[in-house]
């Protein structure tokens, strides 16, 4: 569960005993310094995370974060001993022009380059594409389930980097949204749920599904 920041050593708190981890939104890769307003590694460390997204479609377009922030975030939480969600997907327009594999795939080298992942359990990689985000774009209209898309190019990008060993060494993630479809998907696939969180109902109801 990834409260926003404020809030979480209060869900700390919730969560205490429980089998549910938590995580935060966004973090900062530098340790210590003058960097007002930022969420270094070790304040999250001691707050309680075990977990942190990096590199949402909305702090790429909003805040121009790019490939180079999202590495150092990488590697500054895995050195911090928290797990990275790495967010990669392709915006609206670049899935119509066909060049989405190659969008996703250059995200996952540009961002996890230099990251020594040895282990599943050290990163987890979200596909969430940010065109699906709108909520009256055509392209969600006429893929609600739009789950299944998570290119293989970049699955493949990552087996090379690991080596035989490791054939495939990410937990993958897809996106959720509120949608019939998305609750039926959250039972048989693991799924980052964003604005579905947001209304009870439709979250519990997910939930109930993915632990079935």
């Amino acid at each position: 569960m990834c409260p926003p920041t404020i809030d979480l050593c209060c869900v700390a708190h919730k969560l205490e005993g429980s089998a549910i981890a938590l995580g935060a939104q966004n973090c900062y890769w530098e340790a210590s310094g003058a960097y007002t307003g930022e969420t270094s590694v070790p304040m999250l460390k001691s707050a309680g995370c075990t977990y942190c997204i990096i590199g949402h479609s909305e702090r790429r377009d909003y805040f121009h974060e790019t490939d180079e922030d999202q590495n150092k975030k990488a590697k500054a939480l895995v050195a911090g001993g928290i797990v990275p969600v790495f967010c990669c997907g392709e915006p609206l327009e670049v899935r119509e022009a066909g060049t989405y594999v190659e969008h996703v795939v250059a995200q996952v080298k540009a961002g996890l380059a230099g990251l020594e992942i040895t282990d599943p359990a050290q990163l987890v990689v979200a596909y969430e594409p940010s065109g699906h985000r709108h909520r009256h774009d055509r392209h969600r209209r006429r893929r609600p389930g739009g789950l299944r898309c998570r290119p293989r190019g970049s699955r493949r990008a990552l087996r090379r980097r690991a080596g035989r060993r490791h054939p495939c060494p990410v937990r993958w993630l897809r996106q959720a949204r509120q949608h019939r479809r998305a609750r039926g998907q959250a039972r048989r696939r693991r799924c980052l749920v964003g604005g579905a969180s947001l209304k009870a109902e439709d979250f519990s109801a997910m939930v109930v599904k993915a632990a079935e």
